[in-house]
């Protein structure tokens, strides 16, 4: 069997793709257990210093697979619903785990995002730090469509992304926006011709910075960006200190200094 997510390693740089091209990549049981599993196998890889994800094929994600969703509503699928809705010591339950899975990584996160990303494909890819999107790509928060509202994640990804009242447009209409309109809106960082060599591009570069450094700052935003100011000050003093003086942030300071290129451990 294909396997549904591919990983492949290389100068600190993850490139995930969702796998399932036949399918636009949609989300089925297996296809749930499958990004998980990859963002799960990430977390503690020390030789890794950023993440792409992207989707094979046509699409990066179409979001929830429609035979899924017809078992949903002949009500012969509450089963796998059910196991979907389970959770464990986590505050994240496991129909929300392959979005949040990307949200929690210690390092960065880029999506590339081409052809489509709906409802649930739309959540995973808000769920990267940073999003580069293909002009005529297509994202739609689209789950009203079933008569349902978005819940992978989204109280953890968007509130960041837009206003609250753009948050509630989306949510209410099912709006399908370009990649342009994404880009305006803040759903998307910006815009490239070819997103996923726009994304290894810039991993390349967040490759080369201090691992160090860029784990720190990425867990910096997370757990300061909805604390009061005194927790975010000490986080950031805190962290500052641990940085200072360690191997690779003074291999930094010499090779800017000795104009070279720096040669960091993971």
């Amino acid at each position: 069997m294909t396997e549904l997510v591919t990983i492949d390693k290389s100068g600190g740089i993850a490139d995930v793709r969702l796998n399932r091209p036949d399918k636009y990549n949609a989300l089925n049981p297996d296809m749930f257990r499958a990004i998980i599993e990859a963002g799960e196998s990430l977390a503690e890889a020390r030789d890794v210093r950023v993440v792409v994800l992207s989707g094979n094929g046509r699409g990066f994600c179409a979001g929830l697979d429609m035979a899924s969703f017809q078992g949903m509503a002949g009500g012969g699928g509450r089963g796998a619903v059910d196991t979907l809705l389970s959770r464990d010591e986590r505050p994240e339950n496991h129909a929300q785990r392959p979005a949040y899975v990307w949200k929690k990584l210690p390092v960065p996160v880029i999506a590339a995002i081409h052809g489509v990303a709906y409802g649930g494909g739309c959540q995973i890819a808000l769920s990267a730090d940073i999003r580069i999107a293909a002009p005529d790509a297509k994202l739609s928060i689209m789950e009203i469509k079933w008569g349902l509202i978005p819940d992978m994640s989204i109280t953890q990804t968007l509130r960041d992304l837009v206003p609250l009242d753009v948050a509630k447009e989306l949510t209410f209409t099912g709006r399908v926006l370009s990649g342009e309109e994404a880009r305006e809106l803040g759903l998307v960082t910006r815009v490239a011709d070819d997103p996923l060599a726009a994304a290894m591009a810039l991993a390349e570069e967040i490759a080369a910075k201090s691992p160090d450094a860029v784990r720190a700052g990425k867990r910096l935003f997370e757990d300061s960006w909805h604390a009061d100011a005194r927790s975010g000050l000490e986080m950031e003093a805190g962290m500052q200190s641990k940085l200072i003086g360690s191997r690779n942030q003074i291999e930094a300071v010499k090779a800017n200094f000795e104009k070279r290129t720096p040669e960091f451990e993971d």
